[in-house]
């Protein structure tokens, strides 16, 4: 028996079965590169879902985290604040779009980002309701699941939902939802649904995660913002995925040039350490009550260690140039592949910087998903050494996040077998 395989057991007897897992049981990583039980090297496109922007283990980071942990690593900011959590507030006020006075309080995840976001909208407004969108991704948290645009698995079996949530359609032309369509069933739910003044919150992600990386439109994101100042109506920014520049900006709404209210933001925050934020208008984010949100863990000293590290290298090594530059050249590799005779079941490439995902469809006449070959292509590529992971609201389509500190020949070996993956499995499915 192999070491993956006796772990496996050891997983599928002691973990939670609605724990997901894959099949690589990790014992070393390296910016890049990770290895597992039984010394299998992959290349990670996944960064633990775009958590590792600065790859496995970056040296600054593990420094600051170490000599962090010479200090002390946890009194509970409640109890015994400290610099470091003040001065990363300070940082993401300055970093975060808007001419305005903001501020910022840490927490531990995206999820718990998005609950507290939700919290001090609210408490600003005096109003309950939130508009999310299909597709979106906010979390597993009762709120989490509520905002969340996908049923199965996030929200199944799971029971009622917090009420006053409502869900319009996200644009994506791929599947024929116009930025006019969905602004109209918007405009028409704050005629028909709910009225404009109960509505505290619009949440929303510019670049959706699990729902497929579909990028939403500039035009959209503006027109929010509107609709937003229109209603007396919060805009939250869900950059927990898209943000830290994974994009080619700090954060993706800067693609837009639009301030959001609040902005949530975690993964790519702390360069692997649990460490998530809001960051907002002073007034929105002071209207909670003293006492009334924070945490036990919330800003984790030697994850706030990792932040600044993390932000320290995004500035030294110009990160987002790299993503825009990474991001080119997988979008060019993908486009030319899908432009080959016989790779059809690519229906679109799609991105922002190095955040790039492709959708398999069965013909690109319906677009109908093709989840099957989506699975197989996962499975041939992790066969082969490439860690990339599946997303979309039909399960079909790849997404692809390497570390945007990846070196360029490890980006180009990775698209070798990203090649050879799709020719094997659309060879296998055609034999069959």
């Amino acid at each position: 028996m192999t070491a993956t395989q006796d772990l496996k057991l050891r997983r599928d007897a002691a973990v939670a079965t609605g724990v997901a897992t894959r099949g690589i049981y990790a014992v070393r990583a390296e910016n890049a590169e990770l290895w597992d039980a039984d010394g299998k090297r992959f290349i990670d496109f996944a960064a633990g879902i775009a958590v590792n922007n600065t790859g496995h283990r970056h040296p600054k980071v593990m420094q600051a985290v170490a000599a962090q942990s010479e200090a002390f690593t946890h009194t509970c900011f409640h109890v015994a604040p400290y610099e470091g959590y003040i001065a990363l507030a300070e940082r993401l006020n300055a970093a975060t779009p808007g001419d305005f006075a903001k501020k910022t309080m840490l927490v531990t995840t995206g999820a718990e980002a998005v609950e507290n976001a939700v919290k001090m909208a609210r408490a600003f407004t005096g109003r309950s309701g939130v508009i999310a969108f299909s597709g979106g991704f906010h979390g597993r948290t009762l709120m989490g699941m509520a905002l969340c645009g996908k049923v199965n698995p996030y929200k199944k079996s799971f029971g009622a939902m917090p009420p006053e949530v409502h869900h319009a359609p996200f644009p994506n032309a791929f599947h024929g939802v116009s930025v006019a369509d969905s602004l109209g069933v918007l405009e028409n739910m704050l005629r028909s649904t709910i009225d404009p003044e109960r509505v505290a919150a619009i949440i929303v992600e510019p670049v959706q995660g699990e729902g497929g990386f579909v990028v939403a439109p500039a035009e959209f994101l503006r027109e929010l913002r509107k609709i937003c100042d229109t209603y007396g109506i919060l805009l939250i920014a869900d950059e927990v995925q898209a943000g830290i520049a994974r994009t080619g900006k700090m954060y993706a709404f800067e693609h837009a040039g639009v301030a959001a209210d609040l902005v949530t933001m975690a993964k790519g925050l702390a360069g692997g350490f649990p460490l998530s934020a809001v960051t907002g208008r002073a007034e929105v984010v002071d209207a909670a009550p003293v006492g009334g949100i924070g945490g036990t863990y919330a800003g984790n000293p030697l994850a706030v260690a990792a932040a600044h590290a993390v932000l320290d290298v995004i500035a030294e090594e110009d990160l987002c140039a790299r993503a825009t530059e990474i991001g080119a050249m997988i979008t060019e590799r993908l486009v030319a592949l899908a432009e080959r005779p016989g790779m059809q079941a690519i229906g679109e490439v799609r991105g922002l910087g190095a955040m790039v995902a492709f959708e398999l469809v069965t013909d690109r006449v319906t677009n109908a998903p093709d989840t099957g070959l989506t699975q197989a292509i996962v499975a041939e590529a992790e066969a082969r050494g490439l860690i990339i992971l599946p997303c979309g609201t039909r399960a079909n389509a790849i997404r692809l996040l390497p570390p945007l500190t990846t070196p360029k020949e490890q980006v180009a070996e990775a698209l070798d077998i990203i090649e050879a993956a799709l020719e094997a499995a659309i060879a296998t499915a055609a034999a069959a």
